[in-house]
């Protein structure tokens, strides 16, 4: 069972790719962790996820991912918003919406609306709402952050992978 692919990329040089099957595992246990029906307080889901995070990470972070830990980051912050969301109540929402300063007709359309959890968990509205300051208030650490960090040092955040 191979966890890492070796795959030749530029100049003839090696680079390991992380194989499907780790990506698709990782994902389920992500699943388990953020179902939405599961009474898990949010706090507890993010250190799941952190402990999660940590022990993936860590030993692939000697492989390339830069673009699926993006687009896995983003995923992740749906998913922790449909918790949220469901979380709420109608008044909740409504109040939720008004805070950050969204229109009044904006708010009720929104907290009222006959769209699914998972489309308003997705939406601009939900991501002015609970962004991603208010997640890292909370300990949430992105996936790509974490791995950039693990796989350059601490002063990783200004490091980006080259790309052509």
């Amino acid at each position: 069972m191979d966890l890492c692919l070796p795959i030749k990329g530029d100049r003839g040089k090696y680079r390991l790719c992380i194989a499907k099957k780790s990506w698709q595992r990782l994902k389920e246990k992500i699943k388990i962790i953020t179902r939405k029906t599961s009474p898990i307080p949010l706090t507890e889901r993010i250190e799941r996820l952190k402990s999660l995070m940590y022990g993936w990470v860590n030993y692939f972070k000697h492989a390339t991912g830069y673009q699926k830990l993006k687009t896995l980051d983003s995923w992740i912050r749906c998913r922790l918003r449909y918790c949220i969301w469901k979380q709420w109540k109608y008044k909740r929402r409504l109040r939720a919406f008004r805070q950050p300063g969204v229109e009044e007709s904006w708010a009720r359309r929104f907290a009222y609306s006959r769209m699914g959890g998972w489309a308003i968990a997705c939406s601009p509205i939900m991501g002015t709402t609970v962004t991603e300051d208010r997640l890292r208030q909370r300990g949430y650490i992105p996936f790509l952050e974490y791995f950039l960090k693990a796989k350059y040092g601490p002063s990783s955040k200004t490091k980006t992978p080259k790309t052509k």
